[in-house]
């Protein structure tokens, strides 16, 4: 499993039947369950949620949205001044981001009723056991992403 956020877009292949979008180079053998999250307006900001053990994998189905991570140094008490970064999906390009255990996440739609598939190497039962929450104000000024 990779030990930082990646990014995987697609490889196209063309002929006269048509065109191919692919992502072969993505295991998607590890995940377990899938979910889509929903915003109805741009000023929703859903973070931050910590994963000490599982890994998230996500992808814009409609519109656009800031994906938000951060890799926590003690999930018990985590540091004020940890780095945090984002990367815009959007649905025009086909990605997909690959955010590993040990990081939390954090979500904001830049298009209204934009929805983002999310893919977890945890079964809902076993995810339920890492509700691992941090306020939306740590790490990255939601309302100021240079976009």
């Amino acid at each position: 499993m990779h030990h930082s956020p990646t990014l995987y877009s697609e490889e196209i292949f063309r002929d006269h039947r048509g065109t191919i979008a692919s992502f072969n180079s993505l295991d998607l053998s590890s995940f377990k369950r899938t979910y889509f999250i929903t915003h109805p307006n741009t000023a929703i900001v859903r973070a931050w949620q910590g994963h000490q053990y599982e890994a998230k994998l996500f992808k814009v189905v409609k519109g656009a949205f800031a994906v938000g991570f951060v890799q926590i140094d003690d999930f018990q008490n985590p540091s004020t001044d940890l780095k945090a970064d984002y990367q815009i999906l959007t649905e025009d390009r086909n990605e997909f981001l690959l955010i590993p255990k040990g990081y939390a996440n954090g979500l904001k739609a830049l298009q209204e009723n934009s929805t983002i598939q999310v893919f977890s190497d945890f079964h809902l039962e076993e995810s339920i056991n890492e509700k691992i929450r941090f306020s939306p104000d740590n790490w990255l000024n939601w309302n100021n992403l240079n976009l």
